[in-house]
Parts: structure tokens; C-alpha cells; sequence
């Protein structure tokens, strides 16, 4: 065995009986706030969502339905800089496969990407097929959570290029959404041996400072009050988790319900999907009421409702380590984006364009939105095998 190999172990799920018996007890004990008083969800997630997801997720959701979905894909950890990195990694009966790492963000996980496995690692076009590294980010799920400061956007791209090393990918690309385009975006600016392209399905140059952005055409203005919409209205999770994530952190570790309300009230497309698959069972896509709590229920059960909030604080807050640093340069690597109708943040190719002069690819899907992969897993898949084609 080769010390790369020994710095890598397998990993199973194993939820305690006495963690799921918590979660029974605490579901039943809930406290509720009373009856909202406007019709809408301008104050926040309404309380007949709430209701029905408490109502299926104490009485008919298998609470160990997550343990079994991830326990049928091969999962392993590894310590990088410090931290114990969990990652699935499924290799494509294709030799020849293009490795591929993707990064989740927040609020999700590894859950949801699980359906996008098989479309990318066994494609109808055996030459489509990617061999798939999916690492949980530092403080999510089953990584550990980092006991210093510094953990920002910049450090996870190098631990992933390290990850990727580790693995034996000496030519890869990478992908990511949420937060894992910022991680993928940095991954592309600090260009590390072996990386050769990128994809995202968030425009994160658009996000740091749209005021630069084209406003000449009816699609960039309406693009850009859609920005300004949800930094006015749409934008308490980030700028709580931004500045104050440990406030927030004792509700998310303290209440299951708590935890799942600040979970879905993340985007208005999302929320609705979300909505309507509990309150009217009318699931939109993939997000089924039990793919959603998967998600929810592996937040709970490992305890990192805090220590994902802090990312937040470490990537984007002001008074983050890292802020005010140098920016990277522009990405070297070709980069590839694809834009899906019910994204927040619905991206102009002239956006795509201006911020990425390396971009090689422009996607438009016809379904979806901001959980590009959780949503539409066979979209998304094809996406993905358009981008990098012309890299294999």
C-alpha cells in the first residue's frame, strides 16, 4: 500500500439509535410560533409548509433513508490542511472516463447530487462519462469541522486540488453551484496542476460586484434588478451566516424545526418546489419531500447546522480573515456555464461573457433552477457532458 493510499480511508454512515430517538423526541415537542399575519411568505416561511414538512418528517419520513443512500456509493475520508474530508468517489465503468470533482453548497450537501451519479458516470454515450469525486465541504456533514479561522473560498480550492492528487488525477475538471461555483470559480483562478476546465451554474463574478455588469439590453436590466431584488428582500440567511453565524448556530443545533425552516427559506423558486411537494404533494422535478429531509435530516444528524453557517462568515463576511486580500486572476482553464430558468440569479450570456474571458461554453437548460443537480439531475448531467466535451 502506497502512503497516498494509506492517507485514504473508507467510510460508512452509522447514526446512532440514540441520535434518531432525539430527533422523535424533539419533533414531537416542537413549539410553534402562532398564526402568521399576511397571506404570503413575506415574513418568512409560512406556517402551513412548515406544518406538513414537521408532519412527514415526524410521522411517514425514514429517518435512516439518508444512512442507506449514501452507505450504496463508495465513501471515504482523508485529512488535508488540518481537516478530515469526506468525499464519495465513483469511478465509471469507462477506464477512460474524465475525472470530475463537484462541490455542493449551501444549504445543501452531498444529498443532492446523489441522483446525478449515474447519468454522469454511466451515460447512454460511453464517451460522455466522468469518473465522480464529491467531497463535502469544511464544517458540512460528514467533513470535520475546522478549529481555526482562514477556511475561505481560496484554501477549499486547494484542498480539492490536493484531494484530486491524492486520488491519482493528474488531468480533471471541476464543477460546482452555490457556493461550490465560489469554490470551483477559485479553483479556475488559482489553476493548479492538472486542472484543465471548469463549470458552474452560478455566475460568481455577477455576485461580487454586478455594478460592473452590461445593463444595455431588457434581459441584462431585468438580470440585475433580480440581484437587487434579493439583496433587499431575499438575502437575511446571508447576511446573518455572513456576520453572525453563531447566533443563528444555537437555534440550528438546538431545534430540528428551527434547522428546516432557515434551511428552505433560501430562494423563492426553490421555496415554492418546496412548498407545494408538502403542502399539495406536487413534487417539481426531483425534489420529492423525501429527497428534501434526506438533505435536512443529514444536516441534523451530524450537527453542522453551526459549522456550515460559519463558512458563510469565512468566505463572504467583512470581518473575515481573508477579507480585503489581493483578488485572484482571471481563470486560465477554459470555463463553461449553464444558466437554468428558475435560477435566483438568471445569467445573460454577455454576463457569462465579460467575466469569463476563457469561456468556451454557454448553456441553456430548459428546466431547473438554482439546485441545478438536486432538481434536474438529467439535465444537469447533460449539461456537464456538453461543457467538456471538447476536453476530453
Amino acid at each position: 500500500m502506497t502512503s497516498l493510499e494509506q492517507q485514504i480511508r473508507p467510510f460508512t454512515v452509522r447514526f446512532r439509535d440514540e441520535a434518531l430517538d432525539d430527533l422523535r423526541r424533539r419533533l414531537a415537542t416542537t413549539r410553534w410560533p402562532s398564526q402568521e399575519l399576511v397571506g404570503d411568505r413575506s415574513q418568512g416561511v409560512q406556517l402551513a409548509t412548515m406544518a406538513a414538512l414537521h408532519q412527514y418528517w415526524e410521522k411517514e419520513y425514514d429517518l435512516r433513508r439518508v444512512e442507506s443512500r449514501l452507505n450504496a456509493l463508495p465513501q471515504f475520508t482523508t485529512e488535508i490542511d488540518g481537516v478530515t474530508i469526506h468525499f464519495l468517489h465513483v469511478r465509471s465503468e469507462n477506464p477512460d472516463a474524465l475525472p470530475l470533482i463537484m462541490t455542493h453548497g449551501w444549504p445543501g450537501s452531498v444529498v443532492e447530487m446523489l441522483d446525478s451519479v449515474g447519468p454522469l458516470t454511466d451515460p447512454s454515450t460511453p464517451a460522455d462519462a466522468f469518473h465522480l469525486v464529491l467531497p463535502s465541504l469544511p464544517g458540512y456533514g460528514f467533513s470535520g469541522e475546522p478549529v481555526q479561522t482562514g477556511w475561505d473560498l481560496a484554501r477549499t480550492a486547494r484542498a480539492w486540488a490536493e484531494l484530486m492528487r491524492r486520488l491519482g488525477y493528474d488531468r480533471y475538471v471541476a464543477q460546482g453551484g452555490d457556493v461550490g461555483a465560489g469554490v470551483t470559480d477559485a479553483m479556475g483562478r488559482i489553476g493548479p496542476d492538472g486542472l484543465i476546465g471548469i463549470h458552474t451554474n452560478l455566475l460568481v463574478p455577477a455576485l461580487n460586484d454586478p455594478s460592473v455588469l452590461p445593463d444595455a439590453t431588457e434581459e441584462e436590466r431585468a438580470a440585475l434588478a433580480a440581484i437587487k431584488l434579493f439583496q433587499t428582500s431575499g438575502n437575511g440567511y446571508f447576511v446573518e451566516m455572513a456576520s453572525r453565524p453563531q447566533t443563528i448556530g444555537y437555534a440550528l443545533l438546538d431545534s430540528p424545526a428551527a434547522l428546516a425552516a432557515w434551511m428552505i427559506d433560501h430562494d423563492t423558486d426553490a421555496y415554492y418546489k418546496i412548498g407545494h411537494a408538502f403542502v399539495d404533494g406536487q413534487s417539481s422535478g426531483n425534489l420529492t419531500p423525501d429527497h428534501i429531509l434526506d438533505n435536512i435530516t443529514a444536516y441534523w444528524l451530524t450537527g453542522t447546522g453551526a459549522s456550515a453557517a460559519r463558512s458563510y462568515w469565512e468566505a463572504y463576511g467583512p470581518d473575515a480573515p481573508t477579507a480585503g486580500s489581493a483578488p485572484l486572476p482571471a481563470p486560465r482553464v477554459p470555463v463553461g456555464f449553464s444558466t437554468f430558468p428558475g435560477e435566483i440569479w438568471r445569467t445573460p450570456r454577455s454576463w457569462a461573457e465579460k467575466s469569463y474571458p476563457t469561456l468556451n461554453y454557454f448553456g441553456e437548460a430548459a428546466r431547473g433552477g438554482h439546485f441545478a443537480a438536486w432538481e434536474e439531475p438529467e439535465l444537469f448531467a447533460a449539461e456537464l457532458q456538453a461543457a467538456f466535451r471538447p476536453l476530453r
